[in-house]
Formats: structure tokens, C-alpha cells, sequence
């Protein structure tokens, strides 16, 4: 009787998501679509739990939904490429321990390793007539050893010796420091043998590779100018012949020019590109030339978003292209004459930590369109476009999360207190909400600065509203999506009015009566963590913050941190001991004094990016201060803590640990008021 009582109890109780269903979760990536628009080849993401690893293997989808394994998904397989007879299918594989090319023949299922790198390749290209395939791969340098110490006999155990450093980029987040050498590319032939390489120097070549018709040369990207390392923009188009070596620049101005496509008639590259004014923002363009690299002329110019993405109508007449507008991915065919038509409004899905933008589309020959579908309550899923019909052909995670009731997101626009912009944002309900309650909020800041979230599926966010928090996410100024205008109304400025734009969406929900006004807290990650530990020094609202791997002091930062050479050209007009007024006018520490919220820092032990030195700050300063604070370091972790589903769980959990133990307090707090109120 008491079993029978306790099911009917359990059954009344909702199905929300938890920490651990991060491994349940998948998503489609790396989409290719045959010429007759009826297949579709994709990489099915994967959490492994035992290894801690995101993985994926290769699946393809016909127009009918069946789904049939390419790879046999014992190892992460990846950027799958169909060559232009439809027949075999060259892709990336670990299945030899490191990643190396390998090649599917499609109708016997026979598959092979057809290189042995001692580096990893990517970008594959094949040529027009299926012979060959190019890719990127890095190539070792000399190591620097000026100093052999004399003197060790035979047998004796000394320190490691030491290592000497003088290039300008050493380390890099997420690669941690790097050894000596430069990414070339390569030649292969399709049947197999040893690949050649194409480009040699002490420069970088890297990004899409695209072949001219004739298969006689190959169309890139690459800074070989002298002084590549400290203005680190200035890509230009090059072509490069496969037989001499011989290299063609056919871009010159000043600014990025990259990710060349030619068109399938051979007679012209498309290329995005813009010129570089060393502002924090620059929107990407379309650009188009001909082979030769004559008549460039810009076929966006009425366009104010970032084109992210490109690819050749069949017909060669037009390019689609892949940008975001209102925090939504959307897909649009630019002719190269005549008027742009928007195609897709629902691209995305990718970042499955935070609702992030990105994706990948890919067309047919006959103008089926296959991308990754986003929603706000799935991660992505294979979708095609045949005719201005959108048909999903998977359903990836309906068995982890069909039977889950997940968190409302709803769109909302608001006006800034600052200069009365308007703000776009999203607020995710907890799954049982109730209008008449009071829940409380958090305040969830995007990184960047200069990206945006959408309404796209998040994890974090959704784990946050399972446990019985309301979540507002906004895109303030600074923003991608909204305009060059808008997302540049931060350079040489940042953070400053963003702060305003954030704040006046926490006020207009609590406008609406549901939110707990003692119950406030704020997060945000990278840039939002500038903006939290910004926030902490400017106002006393919240209940408590989690500043998550911030920049604190950028005087430090840009001395420390691995991209040095592009922060401060980018986001400063002078070098830290040029403007220390400045620097630290922008700076969090400047404001510590001010804090007195409770405030735990979060960062991964291997950020390059945001060195953890930068959150040592911030939590020292705030213990002299006698701040309640804490610091939680992930080990081994770069800035994408994500990058391992426990980590991703560890950083959600330690940020409701800190915001459930002040929530408590505050309720205390508030009967304790309530109960001195009656006496």
C-alpha cells in the first residue's frame, strides 16, 4: 500500500532535465547533401561517458527521414565531403589512434586510411574531377635550442632543459603552447600515396580550399605579409599552382579577405572579406572576382549583418549565404544580379552549452537546401529546404528529451534606460511555472563580447530553469545580429552602457509581478563575466553572482592572454603603459571596492584566453575585502570548459550550489523581516 502511494506521488511529479542527461544529448554538425538533393551526409555528435568526450560518427538521411551509419562510430569521425561523382565520401577519422584522411567508396562500403600525418589534417577539398584532395595540415619547425649545457656524464638524470620562446603567438588556448612550425597545404591523390606540399614560408595557410575547374590550382586564404604576426587581419586570396609551387595574390587591400569559393563554371571566386579600420566590429561581406582576380565588386552592400558562411548556386548565377539577424541563423540566395531572397530563418543548434549562434547548410544541384535545424528545446537536428519547405529529417534526442517537460523560452523587447534602444532578449520559465508565484531570476550574460544568443536550445539555461529559477538572456549593445552601428556602440567603450541594456531587462520583468525581488543573481561567462564582475562593482541588487572566466584587469589581460596582439589593437587605440587611466577606467578591479555581493569566480586551470590569473585577481581583492567569495578552478580546462560534458555539468552544479545557499538566506532573511513586521 505504501509502494502504491509513494508511484501515484512520483507519477504527479514532472520529468525535468538533470546535469547527467548532458550525455544523453546529441546533434548534427558538418552537413553535405548529394548533387540530386536525395541524401544527406552528416556527423551525429555524441557524449561518451565513459571517456568524457564529445565524439561523433558519420550518418546519412534520405528525404524520407531513414537513417543509415556511414562509420561504425567506435571513433570520432568527422568533416565527411562527398567527391564530385557522388561515389565516395572522404572524411576524418581517429581510427588509427590521430586523426587522418580517410575515404568511404559509397556503393561497396569499403573504406581506407589513406594518410599517415604526424599532424592532423583539415579542410579537405576535393578537385573537380575527383582525383586528388587538398587539405591543411601543420608542419614542424626547427625547435629553438641555442643552449646545450656542458658537462653531464653518462647516466645522470637532470632537469628537463629549458625552453626558449621568441615568436610573438606561443600559446593558444585550447592547444595550450604551441610547438615551432606553420599550417601548409597539400596534395593527395585520391587512390592513395604520400601527399606533396603546395605552400611553404613561416606563414599560416589555412581555411576553405577551393580548385580552380582545370584541377591545376588551388584558390585560399593566408597572411604572408611581413608583418602577419601583429596585424593579423590582413588575409589576402592567393592561387597556388599544385605542380611549381608558384603562388598569385589576387587580393591586395588592407583588411581580410577569405574563405574563397570558385564557381562551378570556373570563371569566378566569391570570397568574404571587409576593410579592416581596427574598430570592434567589422560586418563580413560578399565579395566577388574573377578567376584572375579582376573586378571585384561587393554584392552585400545593402546588407548589414556578417555573412558567415557561403556556397555557389550549381548554375554558378548567385551565392547562398549563411548570416544571423535577431539572434536568428537564417540562409539567403544572393544572385549575382538582381534582388537577395531569405530562404532559411532557422539555422543553428550547434552550441548546445549556450544558446550561441552558428550552423552548417550545404546545396544540391537542383537547389535543395540541407542545414542544421535549430530550436529552442532541441539541439540540432538534419533539416532540408526543397522550394521554400522546410522538412526536418531527424529527431535526435526525442528519446532523451521527448519524455522531458523543459523550460518555456519567450521572446521579449525592451527598451534601454541608457538611450532608449531597443533591447532584444529571452526568458526561459522553470518548467511548472506558475504566473501567481514568485520565482527567482538570474541574469545570464553571453560571452564575446561581439556574438549573440537566440532562440536556440541550451543546456545550461534549461538546467537552470529545471531548478525552478526564471532565466533572462538578452543581447545588449555590442550584440551581433542588429548592425555594424549597434555592435560597434562599444568600441573603445566596453563595458559601459551594455551594463544599462542588462539591467533594464532584469527591471521590466520585474514589472511583472512573478519575480522575487530579493531573489536576484547574475552570471555570465568570458565577456559576460567582464560584465558580471562589472555589474558587482555598480550596483548591490543581487543576491549573489558567479563571474565565470572574466577579464578583471585589462592592463593585465592583454600582457597575458594568448590573441595579445589583436586585443590591443582592436579594443584599445594604445598599449597598456600608454593609457593606464584608460585601461583600468574599463577595468572590474577598479570597482571592487564597491562589492559587497557574494561573488564566486569560475574559471579552467589551462584558459589561455582568460588566464586564470585574471580571476585570482578579482578573488583576492575580494578577500581583503572580507567579501563572501570562492573560487572553483577546472582542471585542465581551456576557455570552452564545455569541451568536456563534466565539465559543463560541474560549472552549472557550482553555480546553483552558490546561488541555492544565498536564495536560502534570502528567504530566512525575509521571514525573519516578516516575523519582526508582525510583533
Amino acid at each position: 500500500m505504501l509502494c502504491a502511494t509513494q508511484t501515484l506521488a512520483d507519477e504527479d511529479k514532472i520529468d525535468t532535465l538533470q546535469s547527467q542527461d548532458i550525455f544523453t544529448l546529441e546533434y548534427a554538425s558538418d552537413v553535405d547533401i548529394s548533387d540530386d538533393g536525395k541524401q544527406v551526409y552528416f556527423v551525429r555528435n555524441y557524449m561518451d561517458i565513459y571517456t568524457d568526450k564529445k565524439v561523433g560518427n558519420i550518418w546519412q538521411v534520405n528525404t524520407k527521414g531513414e537513417l543509415v551509419p556511414v562509420t561504425n562510430g567506435l571513433h570520432a569521425d568527422y568533416s565527411p565531403i562527398l567527391s564530385p561523382d557522388g561515389e565516395k565520401l572522404a572524411y576524418i577519422s581517429t581510427a588509427s589512434g590521430k586523426p587522418q584522411v580517410h575515404i568511404k567508396w559509397l556503393e561497396s562500403g569499403r573504406e581506407a586510411q589513406m594518410t599517415h600525418l604526424t599532424n592532423s589534417p583539415s579542410q579537405l577539398s576535393w578537385s573537380p574531377d575527383g582525383s586528388q584532395l587538398a587539405f591543411s595540415a601543420f608542419v614542424m619547425g626547427r625547435p629553438n635550442i641555442p643552449v646545450n649545457l656542458p658537462g653531464k656524464p653518462p647516466g645522470a638524470k637532470w632537469a628537463e632543459p629549458a625552453t626558449v620562446t621568441q615568436e610573438v603567438y606561443y600559446r593558444f588556448d585550447g592547444a595550450g603552447y604551441l610547438p615551432a612550425g606553420t599550417n601548409h597545404l597539400f596534395v593527395m591523390s585520391a587512390d592513395g600515396g604520400t601527399p606533396r606540399q603546395i605552400t611553404s614560408g613561416n606563414f599560416n595557410h589555412s581555411g576553405h580550399i577551393s580548385w580552380t575547374k582545370d584541377g591545376k590550382n588551388l584558390i585560399f586564404s593566408a597572411n604572408r605579409h611581413e608583418d602577419h604576426e601583429y596585424i593579423i587581419n590582413n588575409t589576402e586570396v592567393f592561387s597556388a599552382n599544385i605542380n611549381t609551387g608558384e603562388l598569385t595574390q589576387l587580393t591586395e587591400r588592407f583588411g581580410p579577405d577569405f574563405e574563397p569559393h570558385v564557381s562551378p563554371d570556373g570563371k569566378l571566386i566569391a570570397y568574404r572579406g571587409f576593410d579592416d579600420k581596427f574598430t570592434n566590429y567589422e560586418n563580413s561581406q560578399l565579395y566577388v572576382m574573377n578567376i584572375d582576380g579582376s573586378n571585384k565588386r561587393l554584392l552585400t552592400a545593402d546588407l548589414d549583418r556578417t555573412i558567415e558562411a557561403l556556397k555557389w548556386a550549381k548554375n554558378s548565377r548567385g551565392v547562398y549565404i549563411q548570416y544571423d539577424d535577431l539572434g536568428k541563423g537564417k540562409v539567403a540566395y544572393q544572385p549575382l544580379k538582381g534582388k537577395r531572397k531569405v530562404l532559411i530563418e532557422n539555422l543553428g543548434g550547434k552550441a548546445y552549452g549556450r544558446p550561441y549562434g552558428g550552423g552548417d547548410f550545404d546545396v544540391s544541384e537542383n537547389g535543395t537546401i540541407a542545414f542544421t535545424h535549430s530550436l529552442p528545446t532541441r539541439p540540432a537536428d538534419v533539416a532540408i529546404n526543397v522550394k521554400g519547405k522546410t522538412s526536418r529529417l531527424t529527431a535526435l534526442n526525442e528519446d532523451a528529451l521527448g519524455h522531458k517537460t523543459l523550460g518555456k523560452v519567450e521572446e521579449i523587447w525592451y527598451k534601454s534606460s541608457a538611450d532608449n534602444r531597443d533591447i532584444q532578449g529571452w526568458v526561459v520559465y522553470p518548467p511548472d511555472f506558475d504566473a501567481s508565484k514568485k520565482y527567482p531570476l538570474i541574469l545570464e550574460i553571453h560571452g564575446g563580447p561581439v556574438t549573440n544568443y537566440g532562440p536556440r536550445f541550451s543546456t545550461e539555461i534549461q538546467l537552470m530553469a529545471a531548478r525552478g529559477y526564471v532565466v533572462l538572456y538578452t543581447n545588449p549593445r555590442g550584440s551581433t545580429s542588429y548592425g555594424k552601428e549597434f555592435a560597434n556602440t562599444i568600441h573603445l567603450n566596453y563595458p559601459s552602457n551594455d551594463y544599462d541594456d542588462l539591467m533594464s531587462g532584469v527591471d521590466v520583468l520585474l514589472e511583472k509581478g512573478f519575480i522575487n525581488e530579493k531573489e536576484l543573481f547574475v552570471t555570465g561567462g568570458s565577456g559576460g563575466g567582464v560584465l558580471t564582475a562589472w555589474t558587482v562593482g555598480h550596483t548591490d541588487r543581487f543576491a549573489a553572482a558567479v563571474v565565470a572566466k572574466p577579464v578583471i584587469n585589462w592592463y593585465s589581460f592583454v600582457l597575458t592572454a594568448d590573441f595579445y596582439p589583436f586585443f590591443y589593437k582592436y579594443w584599445f587605440d594604445k598599449k597598456p603603459w600608454e593609457d593606464l587611466e584608460g585601461y583600468m577606467k574599463r577595468s572590474p578591479i577598479s570597482y571592487v571596492g564597491n562589492v559587497t555581493t557574494p561573488t564566486m569566480l569560475l574559471t579552467g586551470e589551462s584558459d589561455h584566453r582568460t588566464p586564470i590569473s585574471e580571476t585570482e585577481q578579482f578573488y583576492q581583492a575580494l578577500k581583503l575585502n572580507k567579501v563572501e567569495t570562492a573560487m572553483v578552478r577546472i582542471p585542465n580546462a581551456s576557455h570552452s570548459i564545455y569541451r568536456r560534458p563534466s565539465n559543463l555539468m560541474s560549472k552549472v552544479e557550482h553555480i546553483l550550489w552558490w546561488f541555492d545557499q544565498y536564495r536560502e538566506e534570502a528567504l530566512k532573511k525575509k521571514a525573519e523581516a516578516e516575523t519582526q513586521e508582525a510583533k
